[in-house]
């Protein structure tokens, strides 16, 4: 299971954020360029602290649910998500692209630092689900993308 806290994960997250631009298209769903750019900023803001989002009793936060959906069904295309994480500004790709690298290091350099916050809808997650969460949410925005 790819996750973040891989090398060979993380580059190739990276070089595929590298290759989105202002002219690139959603396959599917209302994103822009820059407005899943910034979802994904906003997502990560939120894993390392630097953005609260309201927790959510949902049935996700419990096994089996849980673990069926960070390791094995593939993410559905179109599933809600939490207004903060929509609340970015749009603004230039470039932009977004250099601050969701600064969040990638920002998330890397937490590995093996403590115990992790609370996800607002899957609840107290290990380090190890944290990566590969991360990881898969960013896959599934950039194979949105065409990337």
């Amino acid at each position: 299971m790819k996750s973040l806290w891989q090398e060979p994960a993380r580059a190739e997250i990276l070089r595929r954020i590298a290759e989105v631009d202002g002219a690139t298209t959603a396959r599917w769903g209302k994103f822009t360029a820059d407005r899943m750019l910034s979802h994904l900023t906003e997502s990560l803001k939120m894993a390392v602290g630097e953005l609260h989002v309201a927790s959510k009793k949902l049935p996700i936060r419990y096994f089996p649910l849980k673990q069926l959906i960070l390791y094995v069904l593939p993410f559905p295309k179109g599933t809600p998500t939490a207004p903060e994480l929509l609340a970015g500004k749009p603004g230039p790709v470039d932009e977004h692209k250099a601050e969701l690298r600064r969040l990638i290091a920002a998330f890397t350099a937490r590995k093996g630092r403590g115990a992790w916050h609370e996800h607002p809808a899957f609840g107290k997650m290990s380090e190890n689900a944290w990566g590969v969460l991360v990881y898969r949410h960013m896959d599934h925005h950039l194979r949105q993308f065409g990337v």
